[in-house]
């Protein structure tokens, strides 16, 4: 009910008036049974905008950070992610990525919408970054159809460390559905998974027309902040 109602009578109209969204591609989004929409990571408005657009409930799996914060904040985050119906994940690898994966199964057995952002998290710079391979794992355990999506103009409007976004209208727009039956079997096996990765990343690239960067966006978005911080430290060095 929380969802519904933030996503017709509250968040949804507000979102439509400060972006005023221009929408392409949507009959690409199947109006029942399970896909998953993988898009570009942009800005914190994307997990909002893009569901609030769709007619069809859209599941999430969100950073685990979202729901520990502390104090009052942290609690009404939580409380608010929880209550939009999006599943926390660990994102430090390992044992974590294959709960991530199992989570997204499940969501995707239960013939849902499945939302994914392959890159992992948000781009620093507004370029399109590697995609993980979790993506590619689920399409090819459950067969079901990949919707690529690009979100453009959510990084104007909303960049990282921005607290509230600008009033600027954004295009949202999803590619044709992607099947990878081809790969049956395969999931385990790190070759077809870089492969269908790689080829939803290519299909996210042609929608959006971001430059696309061979590297991970955690990775550079690290090496970005260590190169900040050396500008910054003792005697000026880089």
């Amino acid at each position: 009910m929380f969802y519904q109602v933030l996503k017709y009578f509250l968040l949804g109209p507000l979102l439509r008036l400060v972006f005023r969204p221009r929408i392409e591609g949507l009959e690409h989004v199947p109006e029942e049974g399970a896909a998953i929409i993988a898009g570009n990571h942009l800005s914190f408005a994307d997990h909002f905008v893009m569901p609030a657009i769709v007619p069809r409930r859209v599941t999430f799996l969100a950073k685990a950070e979202y729901f520990t914060g502390p104090g009052l904040k942290g609690r009404l985050t939580a409380a608010f992610f929880r209550g939009v119906g999006q599943i926390p994940v660990d994102r430090s690898g390992g044992h974590a990525s294959q709960a991530a994966i199992a989570s997204g199964l499940a969501v995707l057995r239960k013939g849902r919408l499945l939302g994914i952002y392959p890159e992992g998290t948000r781009s620093h710079d507004g370029r399109l970054y590697k995609g993980r391979t979790g993506v590619a794992s689920m399409a090819i355990r459950t067969g079901v159809p990949v919707i690529p999506c690009a979100m453009i103009g959510t990084f104007e409007a909303q960049p990282t460390g921005r607290r509230l976004p600008r009033a600027m209208r954004i295009t949202i727009r999803f590619g044709a559905p992607m099947e990878f039956s081809r790969y049956a079997g395969l999931a385990d096996e790190r070759t077809a998974l870089r492969a269908v990765t790689d080829e939803i990343m290519y299909a996210i690239l042609k929608l959006s027309g971001q430059e696309y960067v061979d590297t991970y966006a955690g990775e550079a978005k690290a090496a970005a902040q260590a190169r900040a911080h050396g500008r910054r430290g003792p005697g000026g060095g880089s």
